[in-house]
């Protein structure tokens, strides 16, 4: 069996919608309580990167080993409220960027596709990683940061110092996800087949808030956040291009749209599912809602040092910031791999 460590879910509350801070608390209890502990915290910062000025708040000792951590949908930067400073505290230089569509981080031309495929949000954290001059770093998320954090490890792997990836393996095709699924599974996917239709893209843009609520409901059944901790982070789906690039990603795997030309070498790389060769640490919570799967289907995915961990204590999808500090302590251990 693999090792276990015991998760905990502590509420944050910020001081703006776009200011991480970190909160020491002295039980790993689950709780909703601010506790009376030393804060940090980081403004946010801009950079052109690529086609986008990317949003993104910075941790950490500037000569330290980089980490780059990265959100899903619908979630945003204070996921790691308190990931992101704790890895500070350890002596790491901490990255927090809005995704494409997130936040402040936005398109630096009216003419550049608001596109949402794979391999567009990985190629944005190499412009990350380019326009502030890192050479290397860990790359580690979940959701959609998840599958970004593959694909900069399995196409860029000397970028990738190691990577921490909640859910594990999760590059896709479309060619893949023509395969259809028991109808049970196809169930869990509900909102990717709603954004298909017209009808969706709508109901999206209306009610984008809550249906967020529904899918950290949902996502993470044993979470029980405060509605200070939602709408904090809910403030980053008001960007102006936030529907199309959830609508565009969506759509996407499922063939409905085309992606971008220059993209398809990438895309035909990740359609042959590559390994991954980097160190890696994969975490799953015991409480996890979401579509995602099986540990066993995608440990011989990665073929460098590796090591997957159970986290327990009703964390669900949204483990960085549920259990924060199983989420700094695998970075920890990812670096020790490398």
């Amino acid at each position: 069996m693999p090792p276990s460590f015991v998760g905990d879910r502590r509420h944050f509350l910020g001081q703006s919608a776009f200011v991480l801070a970190a909160v020491q608390v002295s039980s790993p209890a689950v709780s909703q309580t601010e506790s009376a502990g030393i804060s940090m915290s980081a403004s946010l910062k801009q950079v052109a990167a690529g086609v986008l000025d990317v949003g993104y708040a910075e941790f950490g000792p500037s000569k330290g080993p980089p980490v780059i951590l990265l959100h899903g949908w619908p979630y945003d930067i204070h996921s790691f409220a308190e990931v992101a400073p704790d890895l500070a505290q350890r002596g790491f230089r901490v990255i927090v960027p809005f995704l494409r569509g997130y936040g402040t981080t936005s398109f630096r031309s009216t003419e550049t596709m608001r596109n949402g495929q794979q391999s567009a949000l990985a190629l944005d954290v190499i412009d990350v990683m380019d326009a502030l001059s890192i050479p290397q770093a860990i790359i580690a998320g979940f959701d959609w940061g998840a599958r970004t954090a593959n694909i900069v490890a399995a196409l860029w792997p000397e970028r990738c110092r190691a990577h921490v990836s909640v859910s594990g393996y999760l590059i896709g095709s479309q060619a893949a996800n023509q395969a259809p699924l028991a109808p049970r599974a196809e169930l869990a996917w509900w909102y990717q087949f709603y954004f298909a239709t017209e009808r969706g893209r709508r109901g999206y843009e209306a009610n984008r808030q809550d249906f967020a609520r529904l899918i950290w409901q949902t996502a993470s059944p044993k979470w029980s956040f405060e509605d200070a901790t939602f709408e904090r982070s809910a403030r980053a789906f008001d960007n102006p291009d936030h529907v199309a690039i959830v609508i565009d990603n969506y759509r996407w795997r499922l063939g409905l749209t085309a992606g971008e030309p220059r993209l398809e070498p990438y895309e035909l790389r990740l359609a042959q599912m590559p390994d991954i060769t980097v160190p890696t640490v994969t975490l799953e919570g015991d409480a996890n809602g979401a579509p995602h799967p099986d540990p066993a289907s995608y440990a011989a995915k990665f073929r460098g040092p590796y090591v997957h961990r159970l986290i327990q204590g009703g964390i669900g999808h949204n483990l960085p910031q549920e259990a924060p500090r199983a989420f700094s302590d695998a970075i920890s251990e990812a670096s020790a791999l490398a």
